[in-house]
């Protein structure tokens, strides 16, 4: 697909049945101009995954992912960090904010109101597999790794002692009052989610996401009332009738300009499988509605609020046009537009995750994971679009 087709309108291809009678998706989508994409990140030798981009009061631009990757699964990965001062034009090296000793996945941001940045991620094991067969096939005439490849992933596995590496599991944060100079160490915290938490209007900060690694792996919210430090207990979101919660992730949530807080779900039931289901809250969090479909395939999804209070979602879709697209709603989350296609020419299904700023009114900065022809490390590329 073309630069000139992407900037195109696309028209739904069909009406969808919605199951809530307060949201659909509507036909036609919001007119926008797609001024430019581009890759940002430098190291074309590295996986690069999961990002999340915010926009400092200063106006400056930090990106955050899971870099110094092999690979979509592997022991190495890293919170890595990147800035623009200038809306996108010019970026940074990466440089390594968090490293530990197993694989640091999806990375979200946020800078809060007192200048406090705090990062989020996770961690994982799952590369634990691969490495188990890896050390069965070592000796045969089949291995499944090369023997540098192997003997690179056990050197990772070593890093800490035996038996210690499921204690290394969670859910983290970390935070810098200097503007990203320096760091605290990850503290744990209740839930993930990509993108991580966002701030109300009353100060606080709100955080939807999953207890990953807890007994029964709740899907729910906390809040914090001290900048991030400390964390409420997770409060359960309702489960659709039906649905099996260990099959909701990657959460996201925004305030409207009403006041309702909204939470999208990526959903992996088989009632509207690959959709983005959503939940609100007109009670600042204390009761929500039972998760329900919004007509949109593709996930997981990043909601904004504009200057203007209309939001924003984007979310991948892996399936054609393969790439990004976003969506508009004008009544704060009840009704979004048609998708527009921010980029539809993906030659994979490894791509996605994007989330957006606004830079200046009605402009705005996307920026995604993607694996580009010819290269088997993902990159984080950016788009630049107007409403």
């Amino acid at each position: 697909m073309t630069l000139l087709s992407r900037r195109k309108f696309v028209a739904a291809s069909a009406s969808t049945l919605i199951a809530s009678p307060l949201t659909r998706a509507e036909d036609a989508p919001a007119p926008f101009t797609l001024t430019g994409i581009e890759t940002i990140s430098l190291q074309e030798d590295r996986y690069h995954g999961w990002p999340t981009l915010c926009r400092r009061a200063n106006g400056e631009l930090l990106v955050v992912c899971s870099g110094g990757r092999e690979s979509h699964i592997c022991p190495f990965g890293r919170v890595d960090l990147i800035r623009s001062s200038d809306e996108g034009e010019s970026w940074s090296y990466e440089r390594t904010i968090l490293d530990g000793p197993i694989d640091d996945r999806d990375a979200g941001i946020l800078e809060t109101d007192r200048g406090t940045l705090l990062v989020t991620t996770f961690t994982s094991l799952a590369y634990e597999p691969q490495l188990r067969k890896a050390i069965a096939t070592a000796a045969t005439d089949k291995p499944s790794m090369s023997p540098p490849q192997f003997a690179k992933w056990q050197a990772a596995r070593r890093r800490i002692p035996e038996g210690q590496h499921s204690q290394h599991l969670g859910c983290w944060m970390l935070r810098s009052e200097d503007g990203g100079l320096h760091w605290s160490a990850a503290y744990r915290v209740p839930l993930n989610s990509p993108h991580g938490p966002i701030q109300l209007s009353d100060g606080s900060l709100f955080y939807a996401g999953v207890a990953l690694w807890q007994p029964g792996r709740a899907v729910g919210t906390t809040r914090s009332e001290d900048d991030g430090r400390t964390w409420s207990a997770l409060k359960k979101l309702p489960v659709r009738e039906g649905d099996d919660p260990m099959q909701y992730h990657e959460l996201h949530a925004v305030e409207a300009a009403d006041g309702r807080l909204i939470v999208q779900i990526r959903n992996h039931n088989s009632a509207n499988a690959r959709e983005t289901l959503q939940t609100h809250s007109s009670d600042g969090g204390e009761t929500w509605a039972t998760p329900y479909s919004i007509g949109v395939w593709g996930l997981p999804s990043h909601l904004l609020r504009l200057s203007d209070d209309r939001l924003v979602m984007t979310y991948g879709h892996r399936r054609d046009p393969l790439g990004n697209q976003a969506r508009v709603s004008n009544d704060h989350g009840r009704t979004w537009s048609a998708p527009m296609i921010i980029d539809g020419d993906a030659t994979s299904g490894d791509l996605g995750y994007p989330s957006t700023v606004e830079v200046s009114p009605g402009k705005l900065v996307t920026v995604w994971y993607e694996r580009l022809a010819g290269n088997a490390n993902a990159q984080l590329r950016m788009a630049k679009w107007e409403l």
